[in-house]
Order: C-alpha cells, then sequence, then structure tokens
C-alpha cells in the first residue's frame, strides 16, 4: 500500500517564496480546488492519502515534498535553505514517525526535497540555491548503510532538480537539458520536454501511470509517444507559487 502525505492550502499563499518567477495573484479558492483534485487523483491511482492541516504562517507548506526523503528503510528530514520554511518540518516529523526511523539534515547543511531524484539506489542531489554540498555528505553518511549512492547534480535557470527532471518510468527520465546535463544519469532512457514547455518535466511516477499537467500539451504528445500512461489535472494556480506536481506530497510504501 501505497501512503502519501500531503497538507491542505494554507490561507496565506500569497506570501510564498519566489525565486525564479515572478508573482502573480494566486486565487485561494481555485488553487485549493486544484490540490483537492491532486489528492483525488493519487487515490485513482490506488493511494491512501494523509492529510495535514494548513499551517497559515506557513505560506509555502502545501509543498510537503521539500520537507523529507522518504525511502523503504528510513527517512531524511530536510533543512530549507530558506528561514521561513523551516518550521515546515515539525508536523513532517511527528507524521512520519509512526512509519519510519528519521535522520535530519544538521547545519550548514540545507536541503529541499524538490532537489532529491531517486533511481533505484541512486540518488541526485540538486546542487541549488537551496540545497547544498554539506547536505549531500550528511545524506551519504546516513544511507550509506542501505547501500545507496548520493551524488550532487549541477542545475540551473531553475528551482529545485525536479523541476528539470523526473522519472516517468523505470528506465526513463523526462528532462529539460538546458537546466539539467543528461550526462549526470547513466544508464536510463531520456524524453526531452518540447523547448516551449521549460516547466514540464515535472512528474509523479505511481506504479507505470504518472500524474502530469494538463498544461503542457507539446510534451504530452511526446510521452504518448513514448507509451506513457497520463493522469491528467490542471495545475495552473499551483504553478503561480512555483510549485510542481511533486511538490505536494511525500509517497512511500507503508
Amino acid at each position: 500500500m501505497l501512503l502519501a502525505i500531503t497538507r491542505a492550502v494554507s490561507s496565506s499563499i500569497n506570501r510564498c517564496e519566489l525565486t525564479h518567477i515572478s508573482r502573480t495573484p494566486i486565487d485561494y479558492e481555485r488553487v485549493a480546488r486544484q490540490h483537492h483534485n491532486y489528492e483525488n487523483a493519487l487515490r485513482s491511482l490506488g493511494v491512501e492519502i494523509l492529510r495535514l492541516s494548513a499551517e497559515p504562517d506557513l505560506p509555502d507548506s502545501v509543498f510537503v515534498e521539500d520537507t523529507a526523503l522518504v525511502l523503504d528503510e528510513c527517512a531524511v528530514i530536510t533543512r530549507s535553505g530558506v528561514d521561513s520554511r523551516k518550521p515546515e518540518i515539525i508536523t513532517i516529523e511527528k507524521a512520519l514517525m509512526p512509519y519510519r526511523a528519521l535522520f535530519h539534515i544538521k547545519e550548514p547543511g540545507t536541503l529541499d526535497g524538490g532537489d532529491i531524484l531517486c533511481v533505484g539506489k541512486n540518488i541526485y542531489v540538486g546542487l541549488s540555491s537551496r540545497s547544498n554540498q554539506h547536505a549531500i555528505e550528511q545524506m551519504q553518511g546516513y544511507l550509506k548503510p542501505f547501500g545507496y549512492t548520493v551524488k550532487g547534480v549541477s542545475v540551473s535557470g531553475c528551482l529545485h532538480l525536479k523541476s528539470a527532471v523526473t522519472q516517468v518510468k523505470d528506465d526513463t527520465l523526462l528532462i529539460n537539458p538546458e537546466w539539467v546535463n543528461k550526462n549526470n544519469f547513466p544508464d536510463v532512457k531520456f524524453i526531452d520536454v518540447e523547448p516551449s514547455e521549460p516547466f514540464a518535466a515535472n512528474a509523479v511516477l505511481i506504479k507505470d501511470s504518472i500524474l502530469y499537467s494538463t498544461s503542457y500539451t507539446k510534451t504530452q504528445m511526446r510521452l504518448a509517444d513514448a507509451g506513457t500512461k497520463m493522469v491528467l489535472i490542471d495545475t495552473d494556480e499551483i504553478a503561480k507559487a512555483e510549485g510542481a506536481l511533486t511538490c505536494c506530497s511525500l509517497i512511500f510504501k507503508r
């Protein structure tokens, strides 16, 4: 059984952190509706939802992915590179404690979960404005006993590694090669995003299907041509908060 931890949208989401996009007003009712539809899409793929209460004073807290990495053997609690987001881990720790042993990224390490891409036992971490080499070294220390290898990957032009690349099949990555180099990822196949859709590389892989945004119609065609099964949902309001599909859940085996 797969479990997804989600969190209701904060009423203060219009004060969210932004790095690579301009601020435009976010319609709270619309973003909450899109988030609700996102949870229902996960349910349609057999995922159980553990929904945490909204955090009115934490604008970015709907993006729970950034607070932790959850593996079969343990979980790593992150330490955001943005001070306003550091308190988000408090309720995530409590939610994860019944399921996993917890490790913590400590100062001077900084890490956002959106910078972590797991492909089998290989864990790639984006070296971004939010995640640094200190965190990578701590992760390797925690995870090496479980057989994982942790590697830093340079990212440019976007907030997180998973803005630039995500897994869409066991052996295939969806990638924007302008933001991250394919040579970082050996022994896999690639589907390039349509160049006119630079933010189209974010997808959530559940079993043999992906959750994917309705916004990227040209990249959808490339995915369909590769035989990818897609569940499509609207995410345009979520995107105004520099968020994407992977950001909104922590998915793991119970």
